[in-house]
């Protein structure tokens, strides 16, 4: 489970707004508004890209695609572990010889 984001929603929106529309330094803003600058620098940054602007990078959701797929691939490779021993436990019964019981 993600950690709990520092700022909602609506004001991160409301930064990149203002940094796109007023043309003003992300600094700035991100001074008025009580926001780290690196974090709306990010924020700014990951908007160009869902917006298509920047395609040198992941949109948000190709990266909750891409965390949804790691998370799967290694479900897959903890079940074929599984799977492996379980096979080399039953080939060592199978390869065992059965004895007979005599009454």
């Amino acid at each position: 489970m993600p950690a709990p984001r520092k700022y909602p929603d609506e004001l991160r929106e409301r930064a990149v707004r203002e940094v796109q529309t007023s043309g003003r330094p992300v600094a700035h803003v991100a001074k008025d508004l009580g926001i780290h600058k690196e974090a709306l620098r990010g924020w700014v940054r990951q908007a160009e890209v869902d917006k298509g602007d920047r395609p040198d990078l992941l949109t948000t959701a190709e990266r909750t695609e891409l965390a949804q797929l790691r998370k799967e691939i290694a479900e897959l490779r903890r079940a074929n572990e599984i799977l492996k021993a379980a096979s080399v436990f039953f080939a060592k019964e199978i390869d065992q010889p059965r004895t007979r019981l005599t009454r």
